[in-house]
């Protein structure tokens, strides 16, 4: 089975880093784990952080900031309760006096392409593009997101939502993968991100993943 990134960029795949495209290839029982520090860790003005502490409840963004904080990404594909080949993104910050997360898992919808459900829950849902940089790292950037908690079901306007940012991409000089990640708002400006590195390796999943690093609850908001 191909990966959800493989259907996602579809020729463009081959574009990519050898190093990156290994990473993105995960399908079946190879998973990856990286390990590295976020140089920095940053948020907006004040006003953003009851935002995004509510957030961090549900392991959706989170309001602490720092630099060299220790971090690790765990990717692993399974099945999920729906029968779609999923990715786990599953992102963990050190900070000195507490650890945060911030999960999503990924999947590839015929309608929409690329759908990250965020947080323990799912009950957000976000449209991804996905496109290859020229160093052959890629980026991702947010479109439409969709709430469904309870009976409410609802497309949420950019005005609500800002629009988020990855670039990743292989850095041949010191032999790990950087990561930039930004949450704009369009009226208010910078929200939320951090950048950094990590390692990666890669791990034997055909023993079944661990609900650690997986949602709570599954919904289809295609």
């Amino acid at each position: 089975m191909s990966g959800v990134f493989e259907r996602a960029l579809g020729a463009d795949f081959a574009k990519l880093h050898p190093k990156v495209r290994e990473r993105l290839a995960l399908s079946g029982g190879r998973g990856m784990i990286g390990h590295g520090v976020m140089d920095r860790i940053w948020r907006g003005p004040g006003f953003t952080r009851p935002f995004l502490w509510l957030g961090s409840a549900r392991h959706i963004l989170f309001p602490d900031c720092g630099r060299n904080v220790p971090f690790t990404i765990e990717n692993y594909p399974y099945v999920d309760g729906h029968g779609r080949e999923t990715v786990s993104f599953v992102r963990t910050f050190e900070f000195p006096d507490r650890r945060r997360r911030f999960d999503a898992q990924m999947v590839f919808s015929a309608t929409r392409g690329l759908v990250d459900y965020l947080g323990t829950h799912q009950h957000l849902a976000v449209d991804l593009a996905v496109s290859v940089r020229p160093d052959g790292g890629f980026r991702i950037r947010s479109g439409e997101f969709r709430l469904r908690e309870g009976p409410v079901r609802a497309r949420l306007p950019r005005g609500l939502t800002g629009t988020a940012t990855v670039d990743e991409w292989f850095d041949d000089g010191c032999g790990q993968f950087r990561i930039a990640v930004a949450v704009v708002h369009p009226r208010f400006g910078p929200v939320f991100g951090y950048e950094g590195s990590f390692a990666a390796r890669y791990v034997d999943v055909g023993g079944g993943v661990s609900g650690a690093v997986k949602p709570l609850r599954e919904k289809v908001m295609d």
